[in-house]
C-alpha cells in the first residue's frame, strides 16, 4: 500500500514536495486555498522568477543568517543544479545575470509554474483548488488526517507548505502558524522582511518622492538622528549575509548601493535588505538611517570639489551648482535644508555654508517610524522554531507524520532568489521523507 501524504499549500515547495513525493510512489493530495497554484511563484521577481543565485554554498549559506545552517543538509541533496536539471526536464532553460542571479531564459514566472503543474500532472498528484484547511489532526501523538470546511481526509504523512503572512493575496495569511501552534509547535516572533519602511520626517519624504539614489551609502543607526555619529559609518558593508566582521552598536547595518524615496519614507533595494534588522532594532529603541549621497569621496574631498565648482562658476546661482551633484527630486529639499538662499550667487558662499553643504551630503538623515504593512512585504521572517525541525527530514520532531517546507519555517533571506531555493530544496526533501 502506498503511503497517503496531504500537502497543505501548493506555492513554490508544496508543489514540489507533492510532485516528488508521487514520484516516489506516495499517493498525493495537495490543497490549496485559492484558485491558482504558484501565486508567489508568479509575482517573484517581478514576474521574472528569480529562482536562484551562483553564489559558492557557504556564501550561499550566509544570506540565511544564523539559521542557513539549517539548510546544508537540503541543499547537498537538492541544490541549484538539480532545480535546473528538473526544469530543463519540463523544457524550461535558465540564464544567469552579471551579479549571479539565476532566471529562466524566458524570464517569464509562468513557465516555472508550468512547469510545476506538468510534474503534477506526470505524477497524478490531486490538485484540490479553493480548498482552505482548518486542522491536522492528530490522535496520539501522529497525524491521521486533514480537515476542511466540508471534507476530512486521512492520510499517513502531512507536510505543511502554507508560506508565511506577506503578500496576502497568494494565499499567504498565516494559517501554517496557527496549525503548527495548535499542535505544540513554537512559533518564533513574526516579522516583515525585504520591506519599505516609513519615516517620522514624512512631510520631507513627500516633498522627495520618486528620487532614485544611485550608488549611496545607508547606515542604519539604534538611535535618533539627532545623534548620529557618522564617524562611526564602517568602511565596509556589513549586514546578514555579507562577510566580515558585525559592526558594533549603535551601527546595526550599512550597505552600498541603489535606494529609493517614497512618499512614506524609504524603499529600494538596499533598504529592503536592512529592513528587518531595522524591525528586530525598533524593538530595542530609536533607529534612524543615515544617507551618504556620495559614499565614494571623503567629506574633506567633498568640500574642496564643491569649492572648486563655487570658483568656476562664481556668477551661477547656488541651486545650479548643485545641479551637478543631485538628482532633481532632491534638490529643492535639500536647498531648503541647507538654509542657503537658492538664488546665492556662488562667489558669495562661505566656507562654513560649504561645509554645511558637504556635511549634509554625507549625511542626508531620516528617523525610522516602522516598516510598512506586511502584505507589501516581500518575504517573512519567523515562523516554526528550527530547533523542532529534523533538518535531514524536514520532519516535526513533535508530531509523528507532520513535515515543513518553505516560508512558514523560521528561515528567510534577502533578494536573489535564496528564498525560493530553500522552498524547493526543503520540498524536495519533505517529500522524499513523507514518501519513505
Amino acid at each position: 500500500m502506498s503511503k497517503k501524504v496531504i500537502v497543505i499549500g501548493a506555492g513554490a515547495g508544496g508543489m514540489m514536495a507533492a510532485g516528488h513525493a508521487a514520484e516516489l510512489g506516495a499517493e498525493v493530495i495537495l490543497l490549496e486555498k485559492t484558485d491558482h497554484p504558484g501565486k508567489k511563484i508568479l509575482i517573484s521577481g517581478n514576474g521574472r522568477c528569480n529562482i536562484s543565485h551562483n553564489r559558492p554554498l557557504e556564501s550561499f549559506i550566509a544570506q540565511y543568517g544564523i539559521n542557513g545552517r539549517f539548510l546544508y543538509s537540503a541543499f547537498s541533496r537538492f541544490f541549484r543544479e538539480e532545480l535546473q536539471q528538473f526544469l530543463r526536464r519540463y523544457g524550461v532553460e535558465t540564464i544567469t545575470k552579471p551579479e549571479g542571479k539565476i532566471y529562466p531564459a524566458s524570464q517569464n514566472a509562468r513557465e516555472v509554474v508550468r512547469a510545476f503543474e506538468a510534474y503534477l500532472a506526470d505524477h497524478k498528484v490531486t490538485l484540490l483548488l479553493n480548498t482552505g484547511v482548518n486542522h491536522i489532526n492528530v490522535e496520539n501523538g501522529v497525524v491521521v488526517s486533514v480537515r476542511t470546511l466540508t471534507t476530512i481526509y486521512p492520510c499517513d504523512a502531512v507536510i505543511l507548505a502554507t508560506g508565511g503572512s506577506s503578500h496576502p493575496q497568494t494565499g499567504s495569511t498565516g494559517d501554517g502558524y496557527r496549525m503548527a501552534a495548535e499542535l505544540g509547535h513554537k512559533i518564533v516572533k513574526i516579522r516583515p522582511g525585504l520591506v519599505p519602511l516609513k519615516v517620522k520626517e514624512a512631510a520631507l519624504a513627500k516633498n522627495m518622492m520618486g528620487a532614485s539614489l544611485q550608488s549611496v551609502r545607508a547606515t542604519a543607526f539604534q538611535c535618533a538622528a539627532g545623534e548620529i555619529s557618522t564617524g562611526l559609518i564602517p568602511p565596509q558593508d556589513t549586514g546578514m549575509g555579507i562577510s566580515g566582521k558585525k559592526p558594533k552598536l549603535p551601527v546595526i547595518e550599512s550597505r552600498t548601493g541603489d535606494a529609493i524615496i517614497t512618499h512614506f519614507g524609504l524603499s529600494g533595494p538596499i533598504i529592503l535588505e536592512m529592513s528587518l534588522a531595522i524591525v528586530d532594532a525598533l524593538a530595542k529603541g530609536p533607529v534612524s538611517v543615515n544617507i551618504d549621497l556620495k559614499p565614494e569621496i571623503s567629506e574633506l574631498q567633498l568640500r574642496s570639489l564643491l569649492q572648486q565648482e563655487f570658483n568656476l562658476h562664481s556668477k551661477r546661482e547656488y541651486q545650479t551648482i548643485l545641479k551637478s551633484f543631485l538628482t532633481s527630486k532632491v534638490l529643492d529639499t535639500f536647498v531648503i535644508l541647507s538654509g542657503i538662499d537658492a538664488a546665492k550667487p556662488a562667489s558669495q558662499i562661505n566656507a562654513s555654508e560649504r561645509d554645511r553643504i558637504a556635511a549634509l551630503m554625507k549625511s542626508l538623515r531620516f528617523n525610522i517610524e516602522g516598516p510598512f504593512s506586511m502584505a507589501t512585504a516581500m518575504v517573512t521572517a519567523g515562523g516554526v522554531s528550527l530547533d523542532e525541525i529534523d533538518p535531514k527530514t524536514m520532519a516535526s520532531k513533535i508530531i509523528s507524520g507532520l513535515y515543513f517546507c518553505g516560508e512558514v519555517m523560521d528561515i528567510d533571506a534577502g533578494t536573489g532568489g535564496y528564498n525560493l531555493q530553500a522552498a524547493f530544496s526543503t520540498g524536495y526533501v519533505a517529500g522524499e521523507s513523507a514518501a519513505s
